[in-house]
């Protein structure tokens, strides 16, 4: 993988400025955010969705018992739906309970309890007679008559959350009718979900409901257990993610009726969840629109942040009630310029800010430091940044013939490409200089991020100065000498070396970009051939392993080392499991690092690790 570590800039058109208001009168008595997308996301279903699209929807629908607090940083767990953080109990093979510190552990148990009164949003698969019976369970084709969309359904109800909502999500993770996307990885953790899963994967059985999972028990209406192998102290992360945020059996019901299913009304297209917003409205051709949940629960605006928040003002709203905002709509655009212009026209409330807008909205300070152009200050439009805990890469996929495998020829050849790259530049030309071209797999902020001499990969950067420098591109051309491929010429077939690089980027604002790539590329005399789908076709390339190189990124699930490890766990590679390991990158020797890793408390030894980790990987 070559890698790059980003920062991010957003404008945020400010309320109390004059702006300009394009939308109709009849809109001003609701608080109403416009924003857009500009891929419909695929998933809407919690159990398979697993892309930042998704998410920016999927985080106001569903929730999970916990979440991560809005303002603390270091990033820091809070309950969400639960009352409080699991009680985590340790047990040995014979079931007798251990102390905390237990160096041995066979079985942890995370014991949840969920908050009384938390009720679902409206909708048709709880909708019920007078009788107490479901009304559309059990549709006939004289019912659907007039049926196109979940709107067109004349009554909906609701009813409270409870524990058994959780048990039945985490049954839905690994059902072999759902393919969700963590469901390898969770059968290495959850006792028994393996098994579930090969129950389930018999011919005639699809009662997720009824058929049990040794590692789970609902223990009362308001408690739930989840039992896992060993300790895997990150597990607790996972419980802030919508993979475990709670599902009604009534909803898999619903929607596994055929002629629900013929007119495209199902879950991955109508989600149901007890979270502050529900979606109305899904148009994948023009726009999507979410609106409060009238049955959201109470949940208020935080009232402590970290050192200096109450002077940003951040700390204004403490003690309020959310949700804030009545309506949230989501409009495609597809392209950043046009997007551009419309919010500073007033039709989006706020904007990344991207190369084609750097110079009218960014400037520079003496002391090297960004603010806001004097235009953008008089807009009233303010100006909010971030390191993020993310990573964008180019990959390489291993199981590919020419650049992929363990050979010494393909590793100097992708060796000479990552020294070729030169993300330097890139982040000039394209990220006016706001992002950082990373030495390792880690993230800035995440334990085992190393800084100065300590922290460079060797293999393609020196220190020189003080400073990393990357090596130079006659070095790289060395290795392709000693890879075969002289001046981008295969000496065993005396063709020109010809590589794919697929991506779901695409749109004019992309075009300079790939250029760029194939510029690199040529460097070493490789012609590069450049092939754009849509992000959603990218994805079935990727999961088909048809794609030869390719450019992707990561989002950090949790601020924890193994979340960015994972990405190369064999077991986890994207084509024989279904996992993040999108390079299908396999090493002996790396993964069982990793598990020894993965489970350890911070500290000198897990630090060895994750050096030698970040060397094989290099």
């Amino acid at each position: 993988m070559l890698l790059l570590l980003l920062l991010g800039s957003l404008l945020v058109a400010c309320n109390e400025s004059n702006w300009n208001n394009p939308y109709p009168d009849s809109q001003d008595e609701q608080s109403i955010l416009y924003t857009f997308f500009a891929e419909r996301p695929k998933h809407l279903d919690p159990a398979v969705a697993y892309s930042a699209n998704e998410y920016s929807l999927l985080g106001q629908i569903y929730e999970p018992p916990l979440q991560y607090h809005y303002l603390k940083r270091p990033y820091t767990l809070v309950p969400l739906t639960a009352t409080t953080i699991p009680v985590i109990e340790y047990f040995d093979k014979d079931g007798k309970q251990l102390a905390d510190d237990a160096a041995k552990v066979a079985y942890t148990d995370y014991i949840i309890e969920i908050q009384p009164g938390i009720r679902y949003q409206p909708h048709p698969a709880l909708a019920k007679d007078s009788a107490g019976q479901y009304l559309y369970h059990h549709l006939n084709e004289q019912q659907l008559a007039g049926i196109a969309t979940l709107s067109d359904f004349p009554e909906t109800g609701s009813r409270e959350l409870i524990a058994a909502d959780y048990i039945y999500q985490i049954k839905r993770l690994a059902s072999p009718h759902i393919h969700s996307s963590i469901a390898e990885l969770m059968k290495q953790h959850i006792v028994g979900l393996e098994e579930f899963s090969l129950a389930l994967a018999q011919e005639g059985n699809e009662d997720v409901k009824n058929t049990p999972i040794m590692g789970t028990e609902v223990i009362d209406r308001y408690h739930y257990r989840i039992r896992i192998n060993g300790k895997y102290t990150q597990f607790i992360y996972w419980l802030a993610m919508p993979f475990f945020a709670p599902m009604p059996w009534e909803a898999d019901a619903f929607y596994a009726q055929q002629g629900l299913i013929d007119r495209n009304i199902i879950l991955d297209w109508f989600p149901i969840g007890t979270g502050p917003y529900m979606l109305e409205e899904n148009n994948p051709n023009r726009r999507m629109a979410m609106v409060r949940n009238p049955e959201f629960h109470l949940e208020k605006y935080p009232s402590e942040g970290e050192e200096g928040d109450e002077a940003k003002g951040l700390l204004k709203d403490a003690g309020k009630k959310l949700p804030f905002i009545d309506k949230v709509f989501y409009i495609l655009e597809k392209e950043t310029i046009p997007y551009w212009n419309k919010f500073l026209q007033g039709y989006y409330d706020a904007s990344a800010v991207q190369t084609d807008n750097f110079d009218q909205a960014i400037q520079f300070t003496g002391a090297g430091s960004i603010e806001l152009t004097r235009e953008m200050k008089q807009k009233g439009i303010q100006l909010q940044t971030a390191v993020t805990s993310s990573i964008y890469y180019v990959g390489f996929n291993m199981r590919d013939p020419i650049v992929g495998g363990s050979s010494d020829r393909a590793r100097k050849l992708r060796q000479a490409i990552s020294i070729a790259i030169d993300y330097e530049e890139f982040i000039s030309i394209f990220m006016n200089g706001q992002g950082l071209p990373a030495q390792g797999l880690i993230a800035p902020g995440i334990y085992g991020y190393a800084e100065g001499v300590a922290g460079i990969n060797p293999l393609v950067y020196q220190w020189v100065n003080g400073k990393a420098k990357r090596k130079s591109v006659e070095s790289a051309k060395q290795l392709m000498v000693e890879a075969g491929y002289p001046d981008g010429v295969d000496k065993k077939t005396g063709q020109a070396l010809v590589l794919y690089f697929d991506t779901g980027a695409s749109g004019p604002n992309e075009r300079a970009r790939l250029n760029w790539y194939r510029k690199q590329f040529a460097k070493l005399g490789i012609q590069l051939v450049i092939r754009v789908t849509d992000y959603n076709r990218f994805q079935q390339k990727m999961r088909a392993g048809n794609a030869q190189i390719f450019m992707w990124g990561w989002n950090a699930d949790y601020p924890d080392p193994e979340n960015f490890f994972f990405l190369l766990y064999g077991p986890n590679a994207k084509v024989e499991h279904g996992g993040e390991n999108a390079a299908n990158y396999q090493n002996k020797e790396f993964d069982r690092l990793f598990r020894k890793m993965r489970n350890m408390e911070n500290g000198t030894e897990r630090l060895k690790l994750i050096n030698r980790l970040q060397e094989i990987v290099r």
